[in-house]
């Protein structure tokens, strides 16, 4: 399976959630697509189906492949602590969303690009790898001479959030993720638990 490049509005109504930040075509459908979405008579969904759309949204939310996100999970699995959590934790951690959590990017699939393309660097090194694992300490920096961009300069004018774990400089426009991010202050309305149950079948 590819990447998911289609209409993100129809994989919000399909979890009943803005999973891709505000959108104003979902808050008009905020039901399920299809002929039978708003239907009240929709046939429940069984414990395994529960377990798999949250897996399923935890990936659309963060644009992460099946192999690439049951690594992880495995990865999770062999650190000490709370397993769900650790999932997370390593989400977080990878290049593209703490590009996308400074500010940098307007979308975690903007930062992907931009770290693609060349335009990010860590520790002053670029680094091209979008799922790449950033540490505690690690600094995040936009290339100098791709500072002047666009899309950089509107996302960081229109730059709302800011996260505990994360720290930013908007002179240098380079980040710092200070801590792992604790699970009250990862926002997104993921339920790990059920997909740590998934797996674990």
């Amino acid at each position: 399976m590819a990447r998911y490049t289609g209409p993100k509005t129809k994989i919000a109504r399909k979890f009943k959630e803005p999973i891709y930040g505000p959108d104003k075509y979902f808050e008009k459908k905020n039901y399920a697509p299809g002929m039978h979405g708003n239907s009240k008579r929709r046939k429940k969904l069984s414990e395994y189906g529960t377990q798999l759309q949250e897996k399923q949204k935890a990936k659309y939310t963060y644009g992460i492949l099946e192999k690439q996100f049951k690594n992880t999970f495995h990865k999770a699995t062999r650190k000490k602590g709370i397993t769900g959590e650790l999932l997370l934790q390593l989400i977080e951690s990878r290049l593209d969303n703490i590009v996308y959590r400074l500010g940098i990017a307007p979308s975690r699939s903007a930062g992907r690009q931009l770290v693609s393309h060349r335009h990010i660097t860590v520790n002053g090194s670029v680094v091209n790898v979008p799922s790449y694992e950033v540490k505690v300490g690690d600094v995040i920096a936009v290339r100098e001479k791709s500072k002047s961009m666009e899309v950089i300069q509107n996302s960081l004018a229109g730059k709302r959030n800011s996260y505990p774990w994360l720290e930013w400089d908007g002179n240098l426009l380079s980040g710092k993720m200070t801590v792992l991010p604790a699970r009250e202050d990862i926002p997104e309305n993921i339920k790990e638990q059920l997909i740590v149950e998934l797996y674990s079948k």
